[in-house]
């Protein structure tokens, strides 16, 4: 049965090609327009501060709402019911987290990355340097996520089905973004996400109203309707699963129901570590404008997450277990073989190629942030001491993009075939060991100095790290990244329940062991700075 299904053509090819084809054109002709004043590191990293509350607010959202949100999310509802949908409740509560912690303040204290606020009372070079590290390597973590998606989603659509042939798919969408980023900078970047932020809303949106009519907007009848499909699979592990309760996933044994706690301790604590999130912040010109974006940026979250739970159980009824999990792509498949079913060839093409728009997106966030921080933080602070001219940072940056984008192609390859939901909370495991414990300490603890601060995120960064490498989402399973070896001795996929208490207590150990007090006049400028705005303007306008 899977092999018949794995044999289909979904949709046309020619004419979801096609609309790749128009997509890229459109966005690249808006990349090459915002190409035009990029000469500054201000405008090439923040856009010169020059968006408004509104603009950012969507671009926020396009910048969260990955294709983990779309794709994997709605292929963890359709595949895993109610515990799929944990994802979306997750990814939610950290965003809130993220705004009530941080997002306000860090862009009051900061300049174009996390590390200003991170080094602004600390000893500046070190802080700098492991900040940059930790940035470097969350985007990876993230990157992998997108390009996974890029190569299953394709795959799907233009009847791809042989490794070589999805590799090749994901190289290209890496060359897509080094030009995004390249050509454009974060304002081209910015753009991109407000174009693809509200086409992905306003396709959901269709979708979930389409669903809706066919079940006379009675959301019970299509839970109910789920529940029957999914023992209908072929599958009898499938079949046996209970989509309305939870423990379709995390249920089981002790270790499943605490791997279910390292994840949701990772997704709400993640948003507020994300480098390439909380960077959208500085592309606005106050803080009354960052204010706005929060609110926009809110509205369109978490109606987009209300979605997926339709989308999720709506694929899981109308296109069936058996046929998504046959698809290229298996759970990222959902949503696309759920337009394919409600409208066509057409629909297909245009909500596909909005899930393309989303990884290309997401990618050129990420790589602009990470290409910022290494040269910003790494060449300008630390080789060059401060005495790099801006003309300088940004051509450092457009390299470190090529580099990063060559490493993002060769490890998306590796992880092709994996679900984009639990990939990406990979990446907020990592962000939450490694910056999370050092922003909270360096905003809210006049005591925190540089030891707490290096001790915390290489520790976290470390241990996080250690124990991906060595888990059950790596080796020792068909599911995991390298299938034929087995080197895992941790037996939980996702490492947040022990790399994040373990960050927060090294921070806390390091301060304490050190005689180091900092200096109270910079204490007291940076909070009152982080609370008023005062002198952030200044700063961005530098």
């Amino acid at each position: 049965m899977t092999h018949v299904l794995a044999a289909e053509t979904v949709g046309n090819p020619t004419i979801n090609i096609s609309i790749f084809i128009a997509f890229v054109i459109v966005t690249m002709v808006v990349v090459i327009r915002a190409n035009k004043k990029n000469a500054s590191a201000s405008e090439f990293f923040t856009a010169g501060g020059g968006f408004s509350g509104p603009q950012n607010g969507i671009a926020i959202a396009g910048d969260y709402l990955s294709a983990a949100s779309f794709l994997g999310i709605a292929g963890a509802v359709a595949v895993y019911g109610y515990d799929g949908f944990l994802y979306s409740i997750g990814f939610l509560v950290a965003w809130l987290v993220a705004l009530l912690l941080v997002a306000e303040l860090l862009r009051n204290t900061g300049r174009f990355t996390m590390a200003d606020v991170l080094s602004f009372r600390l000893h500046e070079r070190p802080v700098r340097m492991a900040a940059a590290i930790t940035t470097l390597v969350v985007s990876l973590f993230y990157l992998l996520a997108q390009m996974a998606g890029a190569g299953g989603l394709v795959a799907l659509l233009l009847d791809i089905h042989d490794r070589t042939g999805q590799s090749i798919v994901i190289a290209v969408v890496g060359v897509l973004m080094i030009a995004y980023v390249l050509i454009g900078g974060m304002k081209g970047t910015t753009w991109v996400q407000i174009i693809k932020a509200v086409l992905l809303i306003i396709g959901a949106a269709v979708m979930t109203f389409l669903v809706l009519i066919k079940f006379g907007f009675n959301l019970s009848e299509i839970m109910g309707t789920a529940q029957d499909k999914i023992a209908t699979s072929t599958d009898e592990a499938v079949a046996a699963r209970d989509v309305l309760a939870p423990g379709a996933r995390y249920g089981g044994s002790l270790t499943s129901q605490i791997n279910f706690l390292s994840l949701g301790l990772a997704l709400v604590l993640g948003t507020a570590g994300l480098p390439h999130v909380l960077m959208r912040f500085y592309t606005v010109p106050t803080a009354r404008e960052a204010r706005r974006s929060v609110v926009w940026a809110i509205s369109l979250i978490g109606a987009f997450y209300l979605f997926t739970l339709v989308l999720g159980y709506g694929a899981l009824t109308l296109v069936g277990p058996d046929r998504i999990l046959g698809a290229a792509g298996k759970e990222n498949a959902a949503a696309p073989l759920l337009a394919l079913e409600l409208g066509g060839t057409v629909l297909l093409g245009v909500i596909s190629a909005v899930a393309f728009a989303t990884i290309l997106a997401v990618v050129a966030g990420l790589a602009i942030t990470a290409s910022a921080s290494f040269a910003h933080d790494i060449y300008a602070s630390v080789i060059k001491r401060g005495k790099a001219s801006e003309h300088d940072q940004v051509r450092v940056s457009r390299q470190c993009i090529v580099v990063l984008g060559v490493l993002s192609i060769v490890l998306g390859i590796l992880a092709n075939g994996q679900n984009i939901a639990f990939l990406v909370a990979l990446a907020f495991a990592v962000a939450a060991s490694a910056n999370l414990p050092t922003i909270v300490y360096s905003l809210y603890w006049k005591r925190f100095n540089t030891r707490g601060a290096l001790w915390s995120m290489y520790g976290g960064l470390l241990s996080c790290v250690i124990l991906i490498v060595f888990s059950p989402a790596v080796s020792g399973g068909p599911s995991a990244m390298i299938p034929g070896a087995d080197f895992s001795w941790f037996p939980l996929s996702n490492p947040g329940i022990i790399s994040i208490p373990l960050a927060f207590i090294l921070g806390i150990v390091g301060t304490l062991t050190s005689p180091d007090h900092g200096d109270p006049g910079r204490n007291a400028e940076m909070e009152v700075r982080s609370l008023t705005g005062v002198g952030a303007e200044k700063a961005v306008a530098h």
